[in-house]
């Protein structure tokens, strides 16, 4: 596994390497230390699962940085590791392309579960950001023979909800959280699921044995 690693701090980044190294047996990091540095990498090294990037680096501003890096190197898995917490920012990420958003102060067994469910193809907000209780490791549901697909508790329990045919409102009484956070949930599940409406996940929802809760 090959992981381009970029942030400005030196120190940080050698916090985070030991946690990298757990998500195969054999991780190669590539450090960069800025924007230009982590474009450079892109361009010359072949074969990168995932950029690791933090949000505010010399070289760009931000989210801009973010934006043109998935623009220059589409095929490249992109997460945000930062320290920044404005709830518009994390949702302009999601929308522009990122896999997940992940909080510098974050336990390392958070930030390792949260790549492990990225590397899986699923997408990870922060609870803590989202108003909502921590939730537990991502769980892996088969929805068909060779295929699988990783979303977390949370999200199943939207998907279950979804499936009583209720609206988001309701979903959101019935899991104590906010409407808006209902909607990024299942923006999340429509991406992870690859589906564009509310009934096509709501029909995958049913194969995948969530009619009932478990």
């Amino acid at each position: 596994m090959r992981i381009l690693f970029a942030d400005d701090h030196p120190l940080f980044r050698e916090g985070v390497k030991p946690v990298l190294s757990k998500l195969a047996d054999e991780v190669e990091i590539i450090e960069a230390k800025d924007y230009p540095a982590a474009f450079e990498a892109a361009r010359k090294i072949q074969d990168i699962d995932l950029a690791l990037l933090d949000l505010y680096m010399p070289g760009m501003a931000g989210l801009d940085g973010i934006s043109r890096f998935r623009a220059s190197f589409p095929h490249i898995p992109v997460a945000v590791l930062s320290a920044a917490d404005e709830r518009e920012s994390i949702q302009r990420l999601l929308a522009n392309g990122a896999l997940g958003y992940i909080c510098k102060s974050s336990p390392s067994d958070v930030i390792l579960s949260a790549l492990r469910l990225i590397l899986a193809g699923g997408v990870y907000i922060p609870p803590s950001l989202l108003g909502e209780r921590p939730e537990n490791e991502p769980t892996t549901i088969v929805l068909e023979a060779g295929r699988q697909e990783a979303l977390t508790p949370r999200q199943v329990e939207v998907l279950r909800e979804l499936v009583k045919g209720l609206n988001n409102k309701q979903i959101a009484h019935n899991l104590n959280v906010t409407e808006g956070t209902v909607k990024i949930h299942l923006a999340t599940v429509f991406r992870v699921l690859n589906v564009n409406s509310r009934t096509e996940a709501l029909l995958l929802a049913q194969k995948m044995g969530l009619g009932n809760p478990a």
